[in-house]
């Protein structure tokens, strides 16, 4: 009560800040709704489908069919390249990773609609979902990518340690831009067309198809190439797991280790743009649905 005797009005104008992109900050409780909304979408996906997951496994495979056909009988950009075959098959699988995590991560807040109109939902949980529900279909793809290897010849050494840690980069660059593209298109949603050419782009300018070193002597491209985050996750897996007597490293393809702060810089700059912008549109998501 004031001087005069009297209750002062409450502060109407006052702005109320909207539910964050972490909820109520309990870390359990975030990974668990992650996990089980990833789960949940793997087997949905293929429910009631006779086939099952060799679903799942059709699409890189048949990819790999037509380009390993195309590549090495027609453009014969392979006879030269050690275990091309296997070498092929291990990049179609992470670049499916990486493109399935942030091609779904676009339409996944608006597609869990329901699910961000609850006050108490950590909205972060979708984009990451999205990522984990990837790897689970990494996981099935790279087991036939695993017996494919044993069965061409490619020996398993203590070298197939680093695959952990590069699969941890990969994933932390696509949590990044899925982060980025979901919360772009609640607003824009012209996003999802631009992301599937820029996906396609991405395709041809990351050595998958080609071996890095048949762009040594092309100078211009060269550096856009090698300075790609998938092109040094993809060119120092095949190093580690396949050829590490006569396939390049990541370092010596980009031109010296120095140059590998580029493409790490733009991994950890998605992440951390990622992080903030959509912390950022988390409180305003519900509206602008």
């Amino acid at each position: 009560m004031s001087a005069t005797g009297t209750t002062p009005l409450p502060h109407f104008g006052r702005q109320i800040k909207g539910p964050s992109a972490f909820g109520d900050g309990d870390a359990r409780r975030f990974f668990n709704l992650a996990r089980t909304l990833a789960v949940t979408d793997w087997k949905l996906r293929f429910f009631g489908s006779v086939l099952g997951y060799v679903w799942q496994l059709m699409r890189p495979l048949l990819l790999f069919g037509v380009l390993y056909l195309v590549f090495t009988h027609v453009f014969r950009f392979g006879n030269d390249v050690k275990d091309y075959p296997a070498v092929l098959l291990m990049d179609i699988v992470l670049y499916t990773f990486f493109a399935e995590a942030t091609m779904g991560a676009v339409t996944s807040v608006i597609d869990r609609e329901n699910l961000v109109r609850k006050i108490q939902f950590p909205r972060m949980v979708i984009p990451l979902s999205v990522v984990l529900t990837a790897f689970f279909n990494f996981c099935v793809n790279f087991l036939a990518v695993l017996v494919f290897m044993i069965a061409t010849g490619v020996e398993i050494t203590w070298r197939w340690l680093w695959l952990p840690p590069l699969l941890g980069i990969l994933a932390f660059f696509c949590t990044g831009v899925a982060m980025i593209v979901s919360a772009l298109y609640v607003r824009f949603r012209d996003v999802r067309p631009i992301w599937e050419v820029v996906l396609q782009v991405l395709f041809y300018a990351t050595p998958i198809i080609y071996p890095v070193e048949k762009i040594y002597e092309h100078t211009k491209l060269r550096k856009p190439i090698t300075l790609n985050p998938l092109t040094s996750i993809l060119t120092q897996t095949r190093h580690e797991l396949i050829d590490p007597v006569h396939a390049p490293t990541a370092a010596s393809a980009a031109g010296g280790a120095a140059w590998l702060l580029v493409p790490a810089a733009i991994v950890v700059g998605s992440f951390a743009l990622g992080l903030w912008f959509f912390n950022r549109e988390a409180p305003r998501i519900a509206e602008e649905l």
